[in-house]
Order: structure tokens, then C-alpha cells, then sequence
């Protein structure tokens, strides 16, 4: 458990939590399609124990969540971010940053070396991703350059490098 301030407290997701978590994907989006998702990669095989991350308040409440699921990038094991979610009333407050980056230590620290990212490069240009095209990477789906990214953790060695193709669960919700 990682502790900020007193006030917000990051750590893995428990199989309790798994209600809380769709609440906070429900909150944060204009539909169920986030949340449907972390669902379904939870019954899916490339669903990691101890990447999926969450955030609470002082009473225990889930307020956040960010999940790392595995991803397979030229034929190697990689690891993809995604949903990341906070509640509306903890947004702009740096819950997001905190549990990103505690999900984030958890993987390096788990030996994991290299995570991808699809979305806005102003906000996970803070955590280090950079165009995974620089690390040899590429997204199977159409998408910006800019936007899709990488960041290579302590264990990186140059690889995996090629197409990252996210997991069926990805397309199917």
C-alpha cells in the first residue's frame, strides 16, 4: 500500500473492490463500455494480480482505478494501461497521477519491461511515455502516432519491438 498525504491510499485491487471499481469506470465515462471492459479482462488470461490498481479515501472509499493487462507486442510480453479512471469529485487532484504511477511501480517492480499507453500525451508524457514508434513499437489499430506511447520500465532491454496487438477483450466490448 502506497500513502499520500494521509488522505488517499493506492493499492492492488482486491476481489471486493470489484463493484467499487465499476462504479468509479461508471462515474467517469458517459457509458458502461470502460467498465464492461475491466470485467471481462478480469475472467481473461492476460488479467495480471497485483497491476490492477486502486485508489481509496480516508474511510476506505474506491475512488480511482488504473489497470495494467498483459500485451502481446511482436510476439513478446508487454503490458497495456488501460482504463484509467477517477471519480468526478477526486478529479484534478492528483488521484489520477497517484494511482497511475502506483500501478506503474508495481509492474517495474514485478519485472515487467514495457508498458503502452493509447491517449493524451500531455497527460502520460508526465509519467515518461513517449511515442512508442521511438521504442520500436507500433499499434495495430489506426491510431496517432502521438498518441499511442510507451514507457520502458528498469527491466527493458531494447524489446519486445514491433506490432502491439491488444487482447480480444479490447475489440469485443
Amino acid at each position: 500500500m502506497i500513502e499520500r498525504s494521509g488522505v488517499v491510499r493506492a493499492r492492488p485491487e482486491e476481489p471486493d473492490d470489484a463493484p467499487a471499481v465499476r462504479r468509479v469506470h461508471m462515474a467517469a465515462f458517459p457509458g458502461p463500455a470502460e467498465a464492461d471492459l475491466v470485467d471481462v479482462l478480469r475472467k481473461d488470461p492476460v488479467w495480471l494480480p497485483g497491476l490492477s490498481w486502486v485508489a481509496a479515501d480516508h474511510r476506505g472509499l474506491v475512488i480511482a482505478h488504473a489497470l495494467l493487462t498483459r500485451l502481446d507486442v511482436g510476439g513478446g510480453a508487454a503490458l497495456a494501461l488501460a482504463p484509467v479512471a477517477v471519480a468526478p469529485e477526486w478529479q484534478r487532484r492528483g488521484v489520477g497521477t497517484f494511482v497511475v504511477q502506483s500501478a506503474l511501480e508495481a509492474a517495474d517492480a514485478a519485472g515487467e519491461r514495457l508498458v503502452v499507453v493509447l491517449g493524451d500525451p500531455r497527460y502520460y508524457g508526465r509519467f515518461g511515455f513517449t511515442p512508442a514508434s521511438g521504442h520500436g513499437v507500433t499499434c495495430a489499430r489506426e491510431v496517432p502516432d502521438t498518441h499511442f506511447q510507451a514507457l520502458p520500465l528498469a527491466a527493458y532491454d531494447g524489446g519486445p519491438c514491433g506490432t502491439a496487438v491488444y487482447p480480444p477483450p479490447f475489440d469485443e466490448v
